[in-house]
């Protein structure tokens, strides 16, 4: 009976379909499928014209099924009547949502048995050059069942290789072998060719594969007469190379095959040329010969060199002038501003295909020699694509796409002047794939599509064909249709199998793909083992996969014990692939499950075999020791388990596997330790562990130093370490093994425990020991397993309790015979470090694994879909990196040691992925669900997985306060983040504050990082209950009287309507009555009367809005004077009493400590988004000033000496003040007001004095032609209408008087400087006389009857001053 175990993690069901593992299960429920998102979604990725949108809703549709990649698929039918739209669109979402071609299971019963039509699996180039010195082969393999036959085209026609005895076909392939042995030319079969491949339902096509052999040209013989040339001016000497197969690869030696040296004076173009920006006479001292250097034939050709006469009016060539800034002018030569030698003129145009790369290139004259700079009109060159080469003559850009085009100029710029030239760059694209058509399995009856969507520049153009003829001349088909890009299959039936080809070209290439429609008929099939055996823990989860194939696709049940009903619901849960989830296992779930497969054409079943077994338990654990040196110690771990499995008890020591010495004896329940050292404390952990679980229980051992008088004189001799081991030898030497033998040294009253013998080789790690083996204290003599190829050497180390003696002298030398390797790296990875390339990264092996000399390690790798030749180079280092991947494609990778004497073993292939880049698509369809005050609930549409361009690692939504309900209340609008792992559709943000304005976006995560952000969602949340009030201050000015006060909360959370004050009175143990006081939102203080003077209080305060209470806050009255005690500083240093009086922005801070003058602190304080900040502060600098605080913020805050952190305040919180003010507070009852009102007082004192001085100085003040209206009869004034006070020096200003508190209150006349005191209008000439307008109150009763309006406004006031 096969047993496997319970899988521990749970797979993401797809909500159509799942093809897990080359097997085919059950399909989704349909009727989930939302019709506007599914239409939407429709219209978004399909861009159906109304012609297919015609089409696709005359489908009719039978039941669910998914058979198909994302673009293809069965479109299912219904027998009577025609289904509602929304099904239509439904089920084009789910083919969307798919990825990957369907493939049969790789069961080989499945295979033999199941008809297919051919596939081409293999395949030369389009391009296909080859060397005319060996025999040609165009590759051309398929499969199929039945096996497919072979045939050809050459140049569109039946090439008949029956009649050519140099052409063969290999057996079972259609590859071709041209052999040349017995004479021909190679040239005579150049052509274009193409590969059929046939069975008896379709025929499959290769694409047209051109064949060219390569030519190498010789060199036109030519006379080249010496090139004459003026120093300073710009040369260019022409190579011409012979036109090959492919280019040949050109550069420039001297005759005596020196290479020519080139710099940005000279240097070689792309097009072979040799190019002099200015000549100078050193040039003349070598000639210059161009050579041609073919790929194939491994030839180099050399024109005849080039010599140069320079004329110069400096015949003389001072060496020591070369590298001169003034080396021109010291030789006469002219210096001239840059010029273009390639390209000519200004501007120039230059075309290139997507993917390729760009070169440009600018070669300039000019005395100096110019320098070259690049530049892109609009933009920036693309910084990860870019790099400039030749001396930054050339810029290459990789990869081009189509954001590459635009225009490009090249500056040349030398003291002389610049010049520059552009280039107009143009990016065309051949045919490349958007939805290549994918083989398409039905069953009969079932409808389905293929879609073949290409992109390119211009436009490419489709061509279907159907067995490699083109569909307009095949046979009618009723139940076909082609709807431009796309093929709808109706009502298929076995007749209908075939295999199409679509080819999309324009003028810059063309793709050919085929896609086979094969229609199976074909009972339930299972393909696990049959009655398996599953076990798992109580109390666990566990699923039961019952994998199963079939066509039509079949529908799975559950049963237990074979009777009942379908298990689903409650403790059962049936996955839509069919698989049974059991949430939690009890005992009563132990039993035989059976699940049952049915379609149209018969039934399967398997059997489950489920077995419940009891969890592994320590049930006593190891505790915590202390023991001193020389004692024993046992640690106690005793388990229970299921007696039906295999128990096994092991020990870690600081969380590392224990070493079980001759000290030590590990029972099945304890661990017992002689003769403790202080090497033996630390943690021990006990691990119990079956083949299903394990638990661990972990104790901590301390070892004290032995303090106890001796007993003996052994005792009472100092122990010490021991020392070294000495004289070693090595003898019995083998091939794979040496014997190693020691004399030890003394153990220094202390019996030696243990040997540790260590090794050195000279090769890999020279001078770095490493240990080799331990061995018991009674032994000196061992032998040692060795590995091929490494020079040994060795030493010695000895241990007692009380430590390790120095290590022995070191051996002789042995060294070992090589050998191929016996393994491979480790470790293997593949993972991109940029979106275009792969790493392949492993572990390289040491010394002991090497087995001989040049350890180097052959990579190999390919793409794991395509199956195609493995790439492979050979490495020493460590890494290695592909270069020009598809964006994050697997990869197939293995890497093998191999030295000098042979390979290491065949390694295992390991998958890895090229790099990934940024998605391409935001989730749409982004949908808010306020679901409380603090939450709402995310749903979303999942994006196409070929826009990810990665892993999904999550869906992510970024989020921010916009703003809050309340007015004048500040709110962080910093931005948020909730992540939502995996592939879903659905999550839940919390943590919001209430009453405020949200907005919301939305981005997919790969493991490069965000892309690009869904559309902007706005939304409100309502009201909530407040936070708790701040900073309840309870205090106790006399045994009768009680003050409370309090600041308002941080956070509202919606509109106040007041505070709720709960207190009562206790005594120990006694408890009065509870008393509940409600008060106004904008109340801040209460006094309590205290009606027992001995019982304290305690006052609990919370605030209310419409929602409810908040959260609340509790403090006690101190205790009675009598009962307190003070508080006395600490007799060790220490740092107590810290204070903080924070304001909205800034928070002083004091502290009192015992440390000497000069103790230097620091004041560390986190704010609530955990940013930890930190002041140092010198001594005796309090207190001090936090300025960099935000309004409304909670923080915490300690202090500690600089010189020892862990002296250090306790950790105390506090708030700072909030921006938000209510505008209906009484600040009559305010001490600030009262405060400013007395200083208003004052002023307006000193301005009376003023005026009384200068009244005495100038006389009256004339201000009656200023006036805006006339006086009344009760003001004081003469008759010439200017103001006396020569009578009210010593009086208060009339209207008003001052009352004990400091404030100023209204009398019967409104005429006063508040009255008069508009806005700052008023103000006093360099005489002093007041020129200022004024006015006179119109409604009189009002202001008397409203102490605290205008008259006493703080602001009038203010205003009356100015």
């Amino acid at each position: 009976m096969n047993q496997t175990m319970a899988p521990s993690g749970e797979r993401l069901i797809d909500l159509c379909a799942i093809w897990d593992a080359g097997v085919y299960l059950p399909s989704a429920a349909w009727n989930r499928a939302s019709s506007g998102v599914a239409r939407k979604r429709l219209n978004e990725a399909e861009k159906l014209s109304a012609v297919q949108e015609a089409q696709l809703k005359r489908l009719e549709v039978t039941r669910p099924r998914v058979l198909g990649s994302r673009e293809q698929g069965q479109v299912p039918r219904m027998a009577r009547q025609p289904p509602p739209p929304w099904v239509h669109a439904a089920f084009l979402l789910c083919l969307l949502s798919l990825g990957g071609a369907i493939e049969i299971p790789m069961d080989p019963s499945i295979q033999n048995e199941l008809t297919q039509p051919p596939t081409i699996t293999k395949q030369s180039a389009k391009d296909h050059i080859v060397d005319p010195r060996d025999n040609i082969l165009i590759e051309c393999e398929a499969k199929g069942n039945p096996a497919p036959s072979f045939h050809w085209t050459r140049n569109s026609r039946f090439f008949n290789i029956a009649k050519d005895p140099r052409v063969s076909m290999r057996r079972r392939s259609g590859t071709l072998v041209i052999d040349f042995r017995s004479g021909g030319r190679p040239e005579e079969y150049e052509g274009e060719y193409q590969c059929f491949a046939r069975n008896k339902f379709g025929t499959a096509l290769s694409n047209r594969i051109r064949l060219q052999v390569s030519k190498s040209p010789l060199w036109p013989k030519e006379n080249l007469d010496p090139v004459v040339v003026q120093e300073g001016a710009p040369l260019t000497l022409q190579c011409n190379p012979p036109p090959g197969l492919p280019s040949p690869v050109i550069f420039w030696m001297s005759s005596s095959m020196e290479p020519i040296t080139q710099d940005k004076r000279v240097s070689q173009g792309h097009n072979g040329d040799l190019y002099f920006s200015n000549v100078m006479l050193q040039d003349m001292q070598t000639d210059y010969s161009c050579n041609a250097r073919f790929h194939f034939t491994h030839t180099i050709q050399q024109k005849n060199p080039f010599t140069l006469k320079v004329l110069t009016n400096h015949p003389y060539n001072d060496s020591s002038l070369r590298n001169h800034p003034d080396m021109y002018s010291a030789r006469g030569v002219a210096e001239r501003t840059p010029s273009f030698m390639y390209p000519q003129g200004t501007a120039s145009s230059q075309m290139v295909l997507r993917g390729m790369d760009l070169l440009l290139e600018c070669i300039a004259s000019g005395v100096p020699t110019p320098d070259i700079a690049w530049y892109k009109k609009g933009g920036d060159l693309p910084s990860d694509k870019a790099k400039f080469e030749n001396f930054n003559k050339a810029l290459r850009i990789t990869n081009v796409s189509e954001e590459d085009s635009g225009e490009y100029f090249c500056l040349a710029s030398n003291k002389m002047g610049s010049i520059r030239h552009t280039i107009s760059v143009r990016v065309k694209a051949a045919p490349y794939w958007l939805d290549e058509p994918k083989n398409l399995i039905l069953a009969p009856g079932e409808d389905g599509r293929l879609v073949c969507r290409a992109n390119g520049n211009p436009k490419p153009t489709v061509q279907w064909m159907v067995n490699g003829e083109p569909l307009q001349s095949a046979p009618p088909n009723p139940n076909r249709e082609v709807a431009g890009d796309t093929i709808i299959f109706r009502d298929t039936q076995i007749s209908s199998r075939a295999v199409y080809q679509c080819n999309t070209s324009n003028e810059h290439g063309y793709l050919l793909a085929n896609a086979f429609v094969s229609v199976l008929d074909v009972p339930p099939r299972m393909l696990s083992p049959r009655n398996q055996l599953i076990r798992v823990i109580l109390y666990n989860r566990t699923r039961l996969d019952c994998p199963f194939f079939g066509s039509p696709i079949p529908t799975l049940r559950w049963f237990k014990n074979g009777q009942g009903s379908n298990l689903d619901g409650g403790n059962y849960h049936v996955y839509e692939n069919g698989s049974l989830e059991i949430k939690m296992i009890r005992k009563e779930d132990q039993g035989i499950y059976t699940c049952v497969a049915t379609n149209i054409l018969g039934k399967a079943e398997n059997q489950v075999r489920l077995e419940v077994k009891d969890p592994t338990r320590i049930y006593r654990m190891p505790e915590d020791q202390v023991a001193r040196r020389g004692t024993t110690v046992q640690l106690e771990c005793r388990v229970k388990h299921d007696p039906s499995l295999k128990l096994t008890v092991s020990w870690l020591k600081d969380d590392e596997p224990l070493y079980i010495g001759n000290r030590m004896k590990k029972e099945d329940d304890s661990l017992t330790i002689f003769g403790v050292a202080e090497r033996d404390q630390g943690s021990y952990t006990c691990v119990a562990s079956t083949e299903l679980d394990q638990d661990l229980a972990k104790a901590y051992l301390t070892v004290l130093a032995d303090q106890a008088t001796p007993t003996n004189r052994l005792a009472a001799l100092p122990k010490g370490r021991p020392d070294r081991p000495r004289d070693l030898e090595l003898t019995d030497l083998a091939e794979r093994s040496v014997r190693l033998t020691w004399i030890p040294g003394d153990a220094n009253n202390s019996p030696i425990t243990d040997y540790v013998v260590q090794f050195e080789e000279d090769q890999f790690q020279p001078g770095v020991w490493h240990d080799h083996s331990k061995y018991p204290g009674s032994v000196n003599s061992a032998v040692l397993r060795l590995s091929p190829y490494v020079n040994y050497q060795f030493r010695v180390i000895a241990i007692n309790e009380v430590g390790s003696s120095h290590p022995s002298l070191p051996s002789e030398r042995y060294r070992t015979s090589g050998a191929p390797p016996e393994s491979n790296p480790g470790d293997v990875k593949g993972e991109g470090t940029r979106k275009n390339n792969m790493e392949i990264t492993w572990t390289p092996m040491n010394a002991t694994s090497a087995f001989g000399p040049n350890l180097r390690y052959i990579v190999k790798w390919r793409r794991r879909e395509t199956r195609e030749a493995w790439n492979n180079v050979t490495v020493w280092g460590s890494r290695y990196v592909v270069g020009q991947t598809p964006v994050y494609v697997p990869y197939e990778i293995r890497v093998q040691a191999e030295n000098d004497f042979g390979k290491g073993p065949e390694p295992e292939s390991v998958i890895g992925y090229s790099g990934e880049d940024y998605p391409r698509a935001a989730p749409t369809e982004v949908k808010v669900r306020v679901m409380n005050s603090t939450a709402i609930s995310l749903q979303w549409n999942r994006v196409y997985s070929d826009t990810v361009q990665g892993q999904l690692r999550e869906y992510r939504a970024y989020y921010w306060r916009e703003s809050s309900l309340l007015k004048n209340l500040w709110v962080s609008q910093k931005r948020q983040q909730a992540s939502f792992p995996g592939d879903r559709l659905r999550g839940v943000v919390s943590r919001l504050f209430p009453y405020s304005n949200y907005k919301l976006e939305m981005v997919v995560v790969n493991g490069r990082g965000d892309g690009p952000r869904s559309e902007t969602k706005e939304f409100t949340t309502p009201e909530g209950v407040p936070s708790a009030p701040r900073r309840f201050r309870v205090r106790q000015p006399n045994l009768e009287t009680i003050n409370l006060e309090w600041d308002h909360p941080e956070h509202p959370n919606g509109i106040m309507i007041g505070y709720t004050l709960k207190y009562v009175a206790f005594n120990g143990t006694k408890v009065g009555k509870q008393i509940v006081e409600n008060f106004s939102p904008n109340q801040t203080k209460f006094t309590v009367q205290r009606t027992d003077p001995v019982s304290r209080y305690r006052f609990t305060l919370s605030a209310r809005t419409q929602v409810g209470s908040g959260e609340a806050v509790t403090e006690e009255s101190p205790a009675p004077p009598n009962e307190a005690t003070p508080t006395a500083a600490p007799d060790e240093q220490s740092i107590w009493n810290v204070t903080v009086l924070p304001n909205s922005k800034w928070a002083n801070i004091t502290w009192k400590h015992n440390f000497g003058p000069g103790t230097d602190f620091v004041v560390e304080y986190i704010d609530s988004n955990h940013t930890k900040k930190t002041v140092p502060v010198k001594a005796q600098a309090q207190p001090i000033q936090l300025t960099d605080l935000y309004p409304g913020m909670t923080y915490t805050l300690r202090v500690y000496s600089r010189d020892n952190e862990g002296i250090s305040s306790t950790v105390i919180t506090f708030m700072t003040s909030t921006a938000y003010t209510n505008n209906q507070a009484d600040i009559a009852t305010q001490g600030w007001f009262i405060g400013l009102m007395c200083a208003i007082a004052l002023l307006v004192l000193i301005l009376l004095i003023v005026c009384f001085i200068k009244r005495s100085r100038g006389g009256k003040y004339p201000v009656r032609e200023k006036k805006d209206v006339p006086l009344g009869p009760e003001d004081p004034k003469e008759e010439d209408g200017s103001f006396d006070y020569s009578d009210e020096d010593n009086k208060p200003l009339q209207g008003s008087q001052t009352s004990l508190d400091g404030t100023i209150k209204q009398q019967e006349s409104d005429d006063s400087l508040v009255d008069y005191g508009e806005g700052g209008e008023g103000q006093f000439n360099e005489d002093g006389s007041f020129i200022g307008q004024y006015t006179v109150k119109k409604d009189k009763e009002e202001t008397e009857g409203n102490e605290s309006s205008e008259a006493t406004s703080p602001v009038n006031a203010i205003y009356s001053l100015a």
